[in-house]
């Protein structure tokens, strides 16, 4: 399955709230983005992209409002069930190989062809060669490259990323950077958090800046997606 065999699938925030304890990490968030939008999430530390972007994975509840898909999931469109997620740690089991790490959520999906779909992958982030490596001998970025092959496992409609280029080489980032291309030329929807212009975020169709867990500026709102990439280096 490749993105262009699935529906576009957009996704909706409405008053998203998140507390740990008297904590806000959001406030009152609401965001509409649509079908095939690439959406660059900007902001310091601690302005809650993270948090936004775990609740659209769907790995942490909101304390208030609620995240909606649009077309609503069904039975034959599961895509936005599961969203591939890329998180700023790379979550990858350092006592499998390359190749074990990837069969075992080709599985868990329920792909077909497993092998096959691992190889394909191996062979696009440029680690075929040590897909029978164990983990823990990888770097940081061959990681990276592994946690993102992971994420693209099951060709998802939605595609959710946290800070993707790190640990990344300037070669791995520009291999990044064309394959969101190529999803976002296949009407994936992509959300990822980033830290200011780059090869990467020059693919953003639009930006928003989070800061003390609210959406202060937004490109739909008039705010050039500049400014907005140009403060995230302030």
């Amino acid at each position: 399955m490749t993105p262009a065999e699935t529906r576009p699938i957009g996704l909706h925030f409405e008053n998203i709230d998140k507390r740990y304890g008297a904590l806000y990490a959001l406030r009152r968030v609401s965001l509409e983005i649509a079908a095939g939008e690439c959406v660059a999430l900007v902001g310091r530390n601690g302005s809650g992209k993270t948090t936004l972007l775990r609740i659209a994975a769907q790995l942490v509840r909101p304390s208030g409002g609620k995240l909606t898909f649009s077309p609503t999931p069904s039975a034959a469109s599961p895509e936005a069930k599961n969203a591939g997620f890329v998180a700023h740690a790379t979550m990858v089991y350092d006592e499998l190989t390359a190749q074990e790490n990837l069969l075992l959520f080709a599985r868990l999906l329920e792909i077909k062809e497993p092998a096959k779909r691992v190889e394909l992958l191996l062979r696009e982030v440029g680690l075929f060669e040590r897909g029978d490596s164990l983990v823990r001998t990888f770097s940081r970025g061959m990681r990276q490259r592994i946690a993102i092959a992971r994420a693209l496992l099951h060709a998802p409609a939605v595609l959710l990323l946290d800070e993707p280029g790190t640990g990344l080489d300037p070669q791995g980032v520009s291999w990044l950077a064309e394959t969101l291309r190529r999803l976002r030329e296949a009407r994936a929807t992509i959300v990822m958090s980033l830290h200011g212009e780059s090869e990467i975020s020059a693919l953003a169709t639009r930006a928003v800046r989070l800061d003390a867990g609210a959406v202060v500026a937004d490109t739909h709102t008039g705010v050039s997606l500049r400014s907005i990439l140009t403060f995230a280096n302030a």
